[in-house]
């Protein structure tokens, strides 16, 4: 599915980092940088932009912060090899905290919200947009949302500056049919607008939805290596370039980085498919039982959470 438009984004750091509070070295975050270089992805997503005062540092890695001093230490002395992209949540990042672009490595910073959330957002994503940055408003959960709802915040991101509006499947609750309906109601509704995608694989469906995104238009798409991230993980980077058959994309070095830096925390820390992360997902409810359970000496007992999660009585 070549289409010169569509950029990709990888999300491996920040999306992995909620898998262990973003304790990652500065070699593995540096390799896999010097990977998505090399495989001529569009944008590195490397954590989140977070202010010392919402998060402990001394519990939460570097990236949970995105500090500038941390960003050199990955990018080196030479010229920067891929753009860099930030997250940042509603209510945990101070204006005053976020530098003008001119003075910072990052080229875009997201704003991750709910539809509640959307005039919060797009003022902190006018911030932004003023202070230099590309950016984007992601509305998070909106297999949770009814229609009016949708429909008025799709009105207000429509008014907006915002040049970017990503379609998330936070809980992996959609299928292929959910992602034709919503794509065109996003892209009808907001004209103009580039349109994105991230989507979990609580179902096994992130990277099967995110070609349905692409069919019907959607051209900036998240993605990360082996999956990595939160509870069932998200479309892989490595599917992800082999089907857009773009020829700029080179897959192998992100073979040769999985191989080296993700296999070994796969070891480490649990993420993927999983019947406690599936039945979330089909249940369309936010994943923090199935990750409490997968975190726990009975992530085997499967049935119980089962029959606990489907019969409305989990004490998780």
């Amino acid at each position: 599915m070549y289409r010169e438009e569509i950029k990709v984004i990888d999300c491996t750091v920040r999306d992995g980092g909620l898998m262990n509070k973003w304790q990652f070295s500065d070699t593995f975050v540096r390799n896999v940088y010097n990977a998505l270089a090399d495989a001529a992805v569009d944008y590195m997503e490397i954590g989140y932009l977070s202010s010392a005062s919402a998060f402990d540092a001394k519990e939460f890695g570097a990236w949970k912060f995105c500090h500038e001093k941390d960003l050199k230490k990955i990018i080196g002395g030479g010229e920067k090899r891929i753009k860099l992209s930030a997250m940042a949540d509603i209510g945990r990042i101070e204006m005053d905290d976020i530098p003008i672009a001119s003075d910072s490595s990052l080229d875009m910073i997201r704003i991750a919200c709910y539809v509640h959330q959307v005039d919060t957002a797009i003022a902190l994503a006018h911030h932004c947009k003023d202070k230099g940055y590309e950016t984007t408003i992601n509305l998070m959960a909106v297999s949770t949302v009814g229609l009016r709802e949708l429909n008025e915040c799709l009105e207000d991101l429509n008014k907006s500056k915002v040049p970017i509006v990503y379609l998330v499947d936070s809980f992996g609750a959609f299928y292929s049919e959910d992602i034709d309906t919503l794509a065109q109601k996003y892209i009808e509704r907001l004209p103009g607008k580039v349109i994105g995608a991230h989507f979990h694989n609580n179902q096994q469906l992130a990277f099967a939805n995110t070609i349905s995104a692409i069919i019907n238009g959607v051209n900036l798409l998240d993605a990360t290596l082996y999956g990595i991230g939160r509870g069932a993980g998200n479309c892989p980077l490595e599917l992800l370039l082999s089907f857009l058959k773009n020829p700029k994309f080179n897959v192998r070095p992100l073979v040769k980085c999985i191989e080296a830096d993700i296999f070994p925390w796969s070891k480490k820390i649990d993420w993927g498919y999983s019947i406690p992360y599936m039945v979330t997902g089909t249940m369309n409810q936010h994943p923090r039982t199935a990750m409490a359970v997968m975190e726990s000496e009975n992530k085997e007992d499967i049935l119980d959470y089962y029959d606990s999660i489907c019969n409305g009585v989990s004490t998780i």
